[in-house]
């Protein structure tokens, strides 16, 4: 089996501000949504992996690449200011893309948001 990681994104500061969901009804339902669909992916032998990620605001920057001894460009913030950030993924195992994309159909219906399909190379 292939291996495909789905990635749910968040417009910039709604996390922070706790506003990806419209109401506190809306977010339990999501979340309740989403453990019924982390439950089928396990019962499925699907499941690999699984997080969620603090708001981008809170990310710390690191650029070594330069010159050795490395001396670290440390940024408080994120790496880029994007349309959308990454709030959370979920690896999958599915025995081809099309297995996957049904699988990313329903994780974008349990969260209520947009999720991207990559399959993982190698």
């Amino acid at each position: 089996m292939a291996q495909f990681m789905i990635s749910v994104f968040h417009q910039p500061g709604v996390q922070s501000a706790g506003a990806a969901y419209g109401s506190e009804e809306d977010m339990q339902a999501a979340f309740a949504a989403v453990t019924q669909f982390n439950a089928d992916l396990q019962a499925a032998g699907q499941w690999v992996y699984a997080g969620s990620l603090t708001p981008p605001e809170s990310a710390i920057t690191v650029d070594s690449a330069g010159p050795v001894p490395l001396e670290p460009d440390v940024t408080p913030g994120p790496f880029s200011v994007a349309a959308a950030a990454l709030g959370g993924f979920w690896i999958i195992e599915a025995v081809n893309q099309a297995a996957a994309l049904e699988r990313a159909t329903q994780a974008s219906a349990a969260c209520g948001q947009k999720v991207e399909l990559r399959a993982l190379e190698g």
